[in-house]
């Protein structure tokens, strides 16, 4: 083990006995130990300490004959932190509680009385499992986007975030295309975040969850007495958005009669509220969104080509989920632990009908769809694993692709250990085993198709 002062591995020893909590303090040495003798010290520690390893005795009081109170502690840790890998210490006559801990997401068991080899082996290999697994954790998200809230490793959903880095510091509109639940909204947050109004107001507005009649006042703002109701002077979300970035979200939905008027806007940076005669002058970035086809509505008279061609400075289509290859099972995976923490149930992974099942699922609610059912899954879930019938999902009836030749060699490498890594959630040592080749093997390819 590592034995620089900064890096050793915390453990935790949670053991009401103070003869075996000597005994074991003894035994991990290379460790940075922290001690509990109950529940409610136990979780102080792992909130403070956030360690990665923990020795948990299954008796605990105040009803030590039991393990009543080792199983919730066991539950309450893994919600709060479950990637930290826990080895429950047991009496000779309770196996089975034991294997009941296991089930519910404890790395391994070990029965009294304690042999200080073995389990310092036990508590080792668990040390060399949670650092392999933050490793491929720090690589998949280095894999990923570094743009906030967007889990990707597709080269297509890349390039769309290479695209938002690359236009985000200028000030030309953007217009983003994809379908709904795609992340039209991160995307345009991206966009301000990295732009120089990043400390300025970023307004959103849905055009078309705002009837035609109120849209217009919402937009523009009105004076008092313009209308019925018009009690006090309103500025609208554009002078509100001014220094900053106004995200106009179903901007094909934009009612023909205001499209003139957000055109006039565009063209002349300034903006008249209703009811007024002065004209503002408002600075303000413009980012559209919409999953219509505007060249469509172009063609049937439905939207302004000249509205067209002043939002759409940048065009970037961003690809439906089904589209992204390895993206569907990288992301469950992100989701899961998300909400696995958010809902504090101990969730570890996904089966493998559940994964088959996730890539297979052709996701026409995108992202928003994957949302709903894996936050379902885990509320409703009975056991520590989550199933395609837990997600409603049902499993493909497994299928080889056909195997191509030499031209195509390098396509179908790349693409097959896109999906291993999506599916193993950027475990290395997993995805080898499910590619049927060696760890150096895999670093290999990654450097090669420049994944690492």
């Amino acid at each position: 083990m590592r034995d620089s002062a900064d890096t050793k591995p915390k453990l935790l020893i949670v053991e009401d006995d103070a003869g075996l909590q000597s005994q074991l303090r003894w035994c991990f040495e290379g460790y940075e130990i922290l001690q509990a003798t109950d529940r409610a010290g136990a979780m102080a520690q792992v909130r403070r300490h956030t360690p990665q390893l923990v020795t948990l005795d299954l008796g605990l009081p105040p009803d030590p004959a039991n393990a009543t109170e080792g199983l919730a502690l066991l539950e309450e840790i893994l919600a709060l932190a479950p990637e930290t890998k826990i080895i429950v210490v047991t009496g000779n006559d309770d196996r089975t509680n034991a294997l009941k801990a296991v089930a519910s997401g404890a790395y391994d068991f070990y029965i009294k009385p304690v042999d200080a080899d073995m389990l310092r082996l036990i508590v080792d290999r668990a040390a060399r499992l949670y650092e392999l697994e933050e490793e491929n954790r720090q690589l998949a998200r280095g894999n990923a986007s570094s743009l906030s809230g967007i889990v990707s490793s597709d080269p297509g959903m890349l390039q769309v975030c290479r695209m938002v880095e690359r236009v985000a510091p200028s000030d030309a509109t953007v217009l983003l295309l994809g379908d709904s639940g795609t992340g039209k909204e991160v995307l345009a947050r991206a966009v301000h975040d990295l732009s120089n109004r990043a400390k300025e107001r970023f307004v959103a507005i849905n055009c078309a969850a705002i009837p035609e009649n109120l849209l217009e006042s919402e937009l523009f703002g009105y004076e008092k007495g313009a209308f019925t109701g018009a009690t006090r002077q309103t500025i609208g979300k554009i002078e509100h958005a001014d220094h900053g970035t106004l995200f106009l979200d179903e901007i094909g939905d934009l009612p023909h009669s205001l499209q003139a008027k957000l055109l006039r806007f565009l063209q002349e940076r300034k903006v008249e509220r209703l009811g007024g005669r002065a004209e503002i002058p408002v600075d303000v970035r413009i980012v559209g969104a919409t999953n219509q086809n505007l060249k469509a509505l172009i063609q049937s008279g439905d939207f302004r080509e000249d509205l067209f061609y002043r939002i759409s400075e940048i065009s970037i289509e961003i690809p439906p989920l089904r589209e992204r290859q390895g993206d569907p099972s990288l992301l469950a995976h992100a989701l899961l632990e998300r909400f696995a923490r958010e809902q504090r149930k101990p969730r570890r992974g996904f089966t493998q009908d559940a994964l088959q099942a996730i890539d297979a699922h052709p996701w026409p609610g995108n992202v928003r769809e994957m949302q709903n059912l894996i936050r379902r899954a885990v509320i409703m879930a009975d056991g520590p694993l989550i199933t395609a019938a837990d997600l409603g999902l049902e499993a493909p009836a497994a299928a080889d692709e056909p195997i191509r030749l030499r031209e195509a060699r390098d396509s179908a490498e790349h693409e097959a250990i896109v999906k291993a890594m999506g599916r193993c959630n950027g475990n290395i040592a997993q995805a080898a085993d499910l590619l049927g080749i060696t760890r150096p093997t895999l670093y290999g390819l990654l450097d090669k198709y420049g994944m690492r």
